[in-house]
């Protein structure tokens, strides 16, 4: 796939070494174009571009940049009509211990509302970046799982078969209304992860009888 990946961050820069391994065809972009081209330079094969028209002819668009910068950075890529999003972001407080909205709404849903052309998919804010670099597998046959949410089916295909080809666990997480409890989940694992010093080797599960 042709796949844009919105920021150079920790977690844009993981998607970035993922999906190249994967082979995909990726470009990255962010507000800081120079770090844009370090993470390009540190994954060959990825091209670093130009915020304008970043999404153009791509297939899948990942949203990897803060909650507060999300709307604004998915407005400045190019034309969204009918593109797949994977929306990554968590509304998290200053200090990362809590969530600035919920219970009625989520983040993805926000997103949607303001960027209606795109089919919103929220998938991998469970995920920690260490892990994300690092890959899926966590050894002794553990595989992280990555939790997808949307309302467009064929949206939420797209976006599992990315997963997929990065070794992750897809699990159908319902409609993007889910968002509000996928949000909090992750919530609870930056808690766990550092608030509770277990450290960010891990990811969320669930296990159920065979």
């Amino acid at each position: 796939m042709q796949i844009t990946v919105i920021g150079a961050g920790n977690m844009g820069s993981a998607f970035v070494k993922q999906l190249v391994r994967a082979g995909h065809q990726v470009k990255v972009t962010g507000r800081d174009f120079s770090k844009a081209q370090q993470v390009a330079a540190a994954n060959p094969g990825a091209v670093a571009v130009a915020t304008a028209g970043a999404a153009d002819a791509s297939d899948v668009v990942v949203l990897a940049t803060g909650y507060a910068d999300a709307v604004t950075a998915l407005k400045a890529v190019g034309n969204l009509d009918g593109k797949t999003v994977i929306d990554i972001t968590n509304p998290l407080t200053a200090d990362y211990m809590g969530l600035t909205i919920g219970h009625d709404t989520s983040a993805a849903e926000e997103i949607a509302k303001a960027v209606p052309q795109a089919r919103i998919v929220k998938g991998f804010n469970t995920v920690f970046a260490q892990v994300l670099a690092e890959g899926a597998d966590l050894g002794n046959g553990q595989k992280v799982n990555v939790f997808l949410a949307s309302d467009n089916a064929q949206a939420k295909d797209s976006a599992s078969l990315v997963a997929e080809s990065m070794g992750f666990i897809v699990v159908d997480a319902g409609r993007l209304n889910n968002a509000r409890y996928l949000e909090p989940v992750a919530g609870l694992n930056i808690y766990l992860g550092y608030g509770a010093g277990m450290g960010t080797a891990m990811a969320p599960a669930w296990i159920h009888k065979a």
